[in-house]
């Protein structure tokens, strides 16, 4: 739990650092960057939690890896490492992300289909996010074909599952209550 607050004061102060050198959205995107690549790449998490690797190496891989970073991405980077704090970089990635939608009045709309999304079904799911919580929106498509049809829709803490496979799922446990 310390390591989540930890995280999430790294974000607020780059957040406001960013800010202040007007180069919050470089930064965000730095921050999706980083998340992304390590969330596809299970050595350079490892990398990242292991104790065994000094320092110094993981300094000049994430250099390597990131090295069109903004300079406020940067320092966080160095700044992690000097407090020992780098196993910490995911999450206050992510912190800064929600933070920075929070500063903009946005969030993420989270839609997983069967299919991918076309761009009038995209709209659509825009306006309705934008009707029920007030806020703009960005849309992620993710594909399941496991939920056979429908969609599952989740703003925030909120989540709207009309997937085909939901609704047989209900019919299941109805037909074995009885």
């Amino acid at each position: 739990m310390s390591g989540s607050r930890a995280a999430i004061r790294y974000a607020k102060a780059v957040l406001s650092l960013a800010t202040d050198q007007k180069s919050s959205e470089a930064v965000n995107s730095d921050m999706k960057t980083i998340t992304n690549t390590i969330a596809q790449s299970e050595d350079l998490n490892q990398m990242l939690q292991s104790p065994v690797v000094r320092s110094s190496d993981k300094k000049a891989v994430l250099t390597s890896v990131f090295k069109d970073a903004n300079v406020v991405t940067t320092n966080l980077i160095d700044t992690l490492i000097s407090n020992k704090r780098l196993a910490l970089l995911n999450d206050v990635a992510a912190s800064y992300m929600q933070l920075y939608d929070q500063m903009r009045g946005t969030q993420v709309a989270t839609v997983t289909t069967a299919i991918p999304l076309t761009a009038d079904l995209k709209t659509k799911v825009l306006t309705k996010v934008k009707e029920l919580t007030g806020k703009e929106a960005e849309v992620e498509n993710i594909i399941d074909e496991s939920i056979l049809g429908g969609f599952i829709l989740r703003v925030g803490d909120i989540q709207y599952n009309a997937s085909i496979a939901n609704k047989l799922d209900k019919l299941k446990r109805e037909f074995t209550l009885n």
